[in-house]
């Protein structure tokens, strides 16, 4: 184990070292080519910096004296991309010691211009060069127009619908997609106001549901308007198909006083798919198959085909057995 004056005859023995070898003969050559090398390189980085470059540089946007009435639907972008020309040493300034000041647009210098205002890319350009040396040159100014729309208490309440393709797994269903809130406010002038009737959600992409899914999206944005709230809350349920059998009653309609429709049998079995949570609900009362007189006299032989007429919401994959049946035509005796 070490031990304090072990440590300290290892520390001396180091300094030794280090001394001796900076004061030997290789470490002054040593010394003295890294002493040019360095100059060398001061003297190409001054050459460099003085060819011309050309560079990309992100200046802030901002639109001032905006009245508290106005609501802005569409806004100007955050920030605009310039690209210049001036020599390095001008470009290195920019991106070491300068900072760009915001470019500022006054609301009040458009508010004669109606509710969707362009300002000319020439109005740009002279806010963003008055920011630059003399010798820069302004190539560009991404993008090129800046607009912004913008309403004075128009808006109206219109429902929240999920877009997408929402797939449940096998033996599954959707039993329900529930959005919160299920409605928004949107502002927007007159022109646009008029042509928007649901706020839809960006699209939800989703395969293989099987359990309840929970979702929070963005709703899809429209030039011009402005959703309040902008998102919702997209819940998908799902449930399990199970197959029922009922037996339904075959029922004769539109016969002339008198006659009775019989069928052999009397009553089908109605085979169908329902999920769980509807499973008890749905009974035989819920069909209804009928067989028009009209069908009755078009056949072409001793059986019928049989069509359900009616069936309930929840049930699917709905098949009758057997799906023809006998029949013949009763005559009821009337009283004279």
């Amino acid at each position: 184990m070490f031990g304090r004056k072990n440590i300290k005859i290892y520390y001396l023995n180091g300094l030794r070292k280090i001394r001796s070898f900076l004061l030997s003969t290789k470490s002054r050559e040593l010394l003295v080519f890294c002493f040019f090398v360095f100059v060398a390189f001061c003297f190409w980085l001054l050459q460099t910096m003085n060819d011309v470059y050309q560079a990309d540089f992100k200046i802030p946007v901002r639109l001032k004296n905006v009245p508290k009435e106005v609501v802005m639907t569409s806004e100007l972008p955050k920030e605009i991309r310039v690209h210049v020309e001036d020599r390095g040493t001008v470009l290195l300034n920019y991106m070491l010691g300068r900072t760009f000041f915001p470019v500022s647009f006054d609301f009040q210098d458009y508010k004669d211009n109606g509710f969707h205002v362009s300002i000319p890319v020439s109005e740009v350009t002279k806010k963003v060069s008055a920011q630059l040396a003399s010798t820069t040159k302004l190539l560009s100014v991404r993008p090129n127009v800046l607009e912004f729309i913008y309403t004075q208490g128009k808006a109206k309440k219109v429902p929240v619908a999920a877009k997408g393709r929402m797939m449940a797994g096998h033996q599954y269903y959707i039993s329900d997609i529930l959005l919160s809130p299920d409605s928004v406010m949107v502002y927007a002038p007159d022109s646009v106001l008029d042509f928007i009737t649901t706020a839809y959600t960006q699209p939800v992409d989703i395969e293989n549901i099987t359990d309840t899914v929970s979702r929070h999206v963005h709703l899809q944005t429209v030039k011009g308007a402005k959703f309040t709230p902008s998102s919702a809350d997209v819940k998908i349920y799902v449930d399990m198909y199970s197959e029922k059998t009922v037996e339904v009653p075959v029922t004769g309609v539109n016969f002339p006083a008198g006659k009775i429709l019989r069928t052999f049998p009397s009553r089908v079995q109605v085979t169908f798919q329902v999920g769980l949570k509807h499973f008890k609900q749905i009974t035989a009362e819920d069909f209804f198959i009928g067989v028009s007189y009209e069908d009755v006299v078009n056949a072409r032989d001793n059986k019928i085909h049989l069509s359900l007429r009616r069936v309930p919401e929840f049930a699917s994959h709905v098949h009758i057995v057997p799906e023809e049946v006998d029949y013949l035509i009763e005559q009821q005796q009337t009283g004279d």
